[in-house]
């Protein structure tokens, strides 16, 4: 060993070393978790029931490149590792490929860490974006169970009151608007006066002569069908709802012509309105 060779000197550079072997190692465990983050968020969004997987390869592109210079760190710290060993034993050091090096790999991790920033930005925008539109779809499917239940042509809208208040809005919404209300049919109230239970369920039955009778003409048997319906009802959970025929599955089933599918589509805004 040259005596010109502090011994602390070569402490120093094991513990640069050392230093460095700790930072590759670090950037190709941080490498392998982006690599994986891709598939990490393939496989949530398959189990959280996703309409498509779109490809999130990019992360594997930024995994793979951390590995790579985690690698590149490692190798390179060895040879200069070496080198400067060899230096001290010949009484010449230098510093400038240290500080090269250390420049070189902040500089790299800045880039990749900016990229990584921008990269799940996108992804969060991305999957926000694909979060409110499955909520508007799930909020869609249960606020009007569109699907017309079993194929029966009913639907089912929420209601903002109770039964009765619910009940009585519309009967204000059909007096204002000239529509006779041919019966109300208390279905729990008459259960209740037999010594059952039933949730509030009530059931409006109106209409109007003058809609009425041309659907009648063009069609017979939608006069069974006839005068209009619609039943205002609780669920198990305390949600009130407003269900009533589909125009739509009326016209198909007694065969209207569609110029008088309006004479029935009113039965659409009365549900509407009187659940708000």
């Amino acid at each position: 060993m040259n005596p010109g060779a502090d011994l602390r000197d070569y402490l120093a550079a094991e513990r640069t070393f050392l230093a460095w072997v700790r930072t590759g190692l670090a950037l190709m465990g941080f490498g392998f978790v982006v690599a994986r983050f891709g598939l990490f968020l393939q496989q949530f969004r398959v189990i959280d029931h996703a309409p498509s997987v779109p490809s999130y390869g990019i992360s594997l592109w930024f995994g793979t490149a951390l590995i790579t210079v985690g690698i590149a760190v490692n190798l390179g710290s060895a040879w200069r590792h070496v080198r400067l060993v060899r230096e001290l034993e010949q009484g010449e050091t230098s510093g400038s490929r240290s500080l090269i090096q250390a420049i070189a790999t902040a500089l790299f991790l800045a880039l990749v860490g900016l990229a990584m920033a921008i990269y799940l930005f996108s992804v969060r925008g991305s999957a926000n974006l694909s979060s409110e539109n499955r909520e508007e779809i799930s909020m869609a499917s249960v606020s009007s169970k569109e699907a017309l239940a079993g194929g029966k042509g009913i639907i089912d809208k929420p209601s903002a009151h109770s039964v009765d208040q619910t009940v009585e809005k519309l009967k204000n919404i059909l007096q204002a608007k000239g529509v006779a209300l041919f019966a109300l049919v208390d279905h729990s109230g008459e259960a209740e006066k037999v010594g059952m239970k039933m949730r509030p369920t009530k059931l409006l039955i109106f209409g109007s002569p003058k809609a009425g009778t041309p659907l009648m003409l063009a069609a017979p048997s939608i006069a069974i069908d006839l005068p209009l319906k619609i039943l205002v009802w609780e669920d198990g959970q305390g949600k009130v709802w407003v269900s009533y025929n589909s125009p739509e599955y009326l016209k198909d089933r007694h065969g209207l012509p569609q110029e008088l599918l309006q004479n029935i589509a009113v039965v659409e805004t009365l549900a509407t309105k009187a659940g708000e």
